[in-house]
């Protein structure tokens, strides 16, 4: 009979062993229950604004163009809530891009950066940029006086008018008189 209640031992501990908890369900990341299009807007939106420098207010309206990523205002209304960025950095790059590539002047990268049909950047966003851009505008203009002269065969006080116009470049007159100084050297 030792043998029965050895038996008897062993199969209640296996019993005791058998019995589980309770099982609770872990909780979902809350990612988990994000749509794909949602994360797939957040991607674009991280990629827009590390490769190309983007303004947020940019960013959305490509997301949610028909000519662009058409994503639903919603999904890019996620992404833009969930990105983290330095905004005043892509607006200091662009105004950088502004400044070397086609040699505009302070006030015409300012009005770029903020422009509705340019960056969009934030008035506070764009000026950090200004600030901070190191760029020499006399250079700029007297580069866009070469070009006015080269392109179009301006004389030298259309091209001022031009540098200094609120509706051409928009340079100061001492910015233009340098550029003009300077044009034939």
């Amino acid at each position: 009979m030792e043998n029965k209640s050895t038996d008897t031992q062993t199969a209640n501990e296996t019993q005791e062993e058998k019995v589980e908890e309770p099982k609770t369900e872990e909780p979902k990341a809350a990612e988990d229950d994000v749509p794909n299009d949602y994360k797939s807007a957040l991607k674009k939106a991280e990629t827009y604004a590390k490769t190309m420098h983007m303004s947020k207010s940019g960013i959305y309206d490509q997301l949610t163009s028909e000519y662009g990523e058409k994503f639903s205002p919603e999904a890019a209304e996620y992404a833009m809530s969930k990105i983290q960025y330095d905004w005043n950095a892509n607006a200091l790059k662009k105004a950088e891009s502004y400044s070397t590539t086609m040699h505009m002047s302070k006030q015409g990268i300012y009005d770029q950066l903020i422009s509705e049909q340019g960056e969009k950047f934030t008035a506070e966003e764009a000026q950090y940029a200004i600030d901070n851009l190191k760029a020499d505008y006399n250079e700029n203009a007297l580069a866009k006086a070469k070009s006015y002269q080269e392109s179009m065969s301006m004389s030298s006080e259309a091209i001022r008018d031009q540098l200094t116009s609120e509706y051409g470049e928009k340079f100061t007159q001492e910015e233009a008189n340098y550029a003009i100084e300077h044009l034939g050297k």
